[in-house]
């Protein structure tokens, strides 16, 4: 008779046995995330004539193209002109959105005059989701959506590896599934499929000292987005031991310059509307807790006006965005979200949800806010949710706009040396074009000099310059892996990353990852040793943007 003890081995034994003998799909590439960079990726491998399969871990394929940023940040601020960077598969997308509103002929003419027409680059989600899913019929691509990697060490199988050669053989997801590829790309915001493979990477802040920067670290001075008025953050005003009122954190500022852990802020892209027949009025969500708010009233009572929507994207609607002194940025609320679990992810996404749909909430119904402000008041109250808009979620985008998260650490990696003006660091190999400033929004609201403080924002100025991404910042080390390439966490500081993470410069990465996955499996070569030369022909050929005159 056999003991407990032995029926249990042979019980996870056999399951053990079954998890290594699940049938794997095979193809040549497969992308893991249809972030921007994935489903450009995607479409590129295809056209290429190669076997793609694409991995969405959500229902949504698109990225924050179908999560409320339809702003673009194309052609959006008077200092410069950026649509000149916009090639490519990337300029193929804005044109299929420009035939949607009737409105190509008009973009390819201002683009051939070379005509500042933000608008003309603008959409609403769910026309971004069409036009996406659209161009993804076109070609033969396996979509796989509600697919993620297991939380455990299953997630990713290596070869036999050598300080040489290390691949990725098979990636194993939650619902059992099995896949093997000649080469992965990683096109997640997060890394998952990197971090999984043991890939170096970093989360937070380096130091200043790390790269001989200057603009990353904790900031001596905050000076863009800072409080506009004086705002006393204590529970009992000018009483330190009542604590501190919501959204401010109890620590000290620290040393200017060193490393920490902290993310900028992440929010959601609300889309909002008012026209009548499509609006849903902002409801009080469940545990609603007005003392949340208490920091907007002060902020009113102190003589600041606060942001309001406005309609920025077609038919009357908004990408409302969280870039001012106070807004539903959360700052310091997400630092456990790159490495979190996804139930712990899946939390943080809530409570960021639900403190905004009951800011919104406040905004359009407390009737303090009303005594204050009424004209604010009665301006928020004229806008709600689309119907047309996320039908399956209510209105609200699904996810809330993760503006960093892992960056990949490699042999190369870009620095503010890079992005800088003045004597700027050569790049020799670029696949695409970054040409926004560093932007990094603020990472924790403290108490400085008695008064809330908003720490950590980096935009603009007149010291930065567009510059060429390099080929390397895509790639892993060679001893980590050789069939693995990562455009949507490339290696880059805290402060370079800022003037990267724009999603057309994500599907301008995505198609030279394509590319270089493509080539690599012509070649039967690593990565890490594509031609350059040609991967810049390629690239060329098919009018992706890699130099500037």
């Amino acid at each position: 008779m056999k003991t407990f003890a032995s029926l249990l081995i042979a019980f996870f034994s056999f399951h053990y046995l079954c998890a290594q003998t699940v049938p794997c799909k095979s193809y040549d590439v497969v992308v893991y995330g249809g972030s921007s960079a994935g489903f450009i990726a995607a479409i590129q491998v295809a056209k290429l004539g190669k076997t793609v399969a694409l991995l969405e871990p959500s229902l949504h394929v698109g990225g924050m193209n179908v999560e409320g940023l339809g702003g673009t940040d194309i052609d959006n601020h008077a200092e410069f002109q950026n649509s000149v960077a916009v090639g490519g598969l990337a300029l193929e997308f804005y044109q299929r959105v420009a035939r949607h509103y009737n409105r190509l002929d008009t973009l390819n003419e201002a683009i051939r005059l070379g005509l500042k027409r933000p608008e003309l680059w603008r959409f609403e989600p769910h026309v971004a989701e069409k036009v996406i899913k659209e161009w993804l019929s076109e070609y033969k691509i396996d979509i796989f959506l509600d697919t993620r990697l297991t939380e455990d060490s299953s997630a990713v199988i290596l070869s036999d590896a050598t300080r040489s050669d290390s691949r990725i053989r098979e990636i194993r997801t939650t619902g059992g599934q099995c896949f093997t590829a000649t080469v992965f790309i990683d096109a997640t915001v997060e890394g998952d499929l990197m971090a999984s493979a043991g890939i170096s990477y970093v989360v937070g802040r380096e130091a200043n000292r790390t790269y001989g920067e200057r603009f990353n670290g904790i900031r001596e001075n905050t000076t863009h987005a800072q409080f506009l008025v004086d705002i006393d953050p204590y529970r009992i005003p000018g009483n330190v031991e009542s604590g501190l009122i919501p959204t401010i954190q109890n620590e000290p500022v620290g040393r200017p310059g060193s490393a920490d852990h902290r993310l900028q802020a992440y929010c959601f892209r609300v889309c909002l509307t008012k026209d009548s027949s499509n609006r849903i009025p902002f409801e009080r969500p469940a545990g609603y807790d007005r003392d949340q708010y208490e920091i907007y009233l002060r902020y009113l009572k102190a003589g600041g006006r606060l942001y309001t929507p406005w309609a920025g994207i077609p038919n009357g609607k908004t990408d409302l965005g969280a870039w001012h002194d106070l807004s539903h940025n959360l700052y310091g609320m997400n630092y456990r979200y790159p490495e979190g679990s996804y139930a712990e992810r899946a939390t943080l996404v809530k409570y960021h949800r639900d403190f905004t749909q009951g800011l919104f909430y406040f905004f359009a119904n407390d009737k303090e806010v009303g005594q204050l402000a009424p004209a604010f008041q009665a301006q928020w109250a004229a806008w709600g949710l689309p119907r047309d808009e996320f039908q399956d979620n209510g209105g609200w985008p699904r996810m809330f706009y993760v503006r960093d998260a892992r960056r990949m650490v490699s042999d190369y990696v870009i620095t503010e040396h890079h992005v800088k003006k003045e004597n700027p660091a050569p790049v020799h190999d670029p696949v695409a074009m970054a040409f926004w400033p560093p932007d990094v929004h603020s990472v924790r609201r403290i108490v400085k000099d008695g008064r809330a403080y908003n720490e950590g924002f980096v935009f603009g100025g007149r010291w930065w310059r567009p510059f060429g991404i390099s080929y390397q910042a895509i790639v892993p080390r060679r001893q980590e892996c050789t069939n693995l390439l990562v455009p949507s966490c490339p290696s880059s500081s805290h402060i370079a990353y800022g003037a990267i993470r724009i999603e057309f410069t994500f599907m301008a990465l995505g198609q030279a990852a394509a590319h270089a996955a493509v080539m690599a499996i012509e070649e039967d070569s690593a990565v890490q040793d594509v031609s350059y030369a040609d991967l810049s022909r390629r690239l060329t050929e098919t009018q992706q943007i890699i130099y500037l005159n």
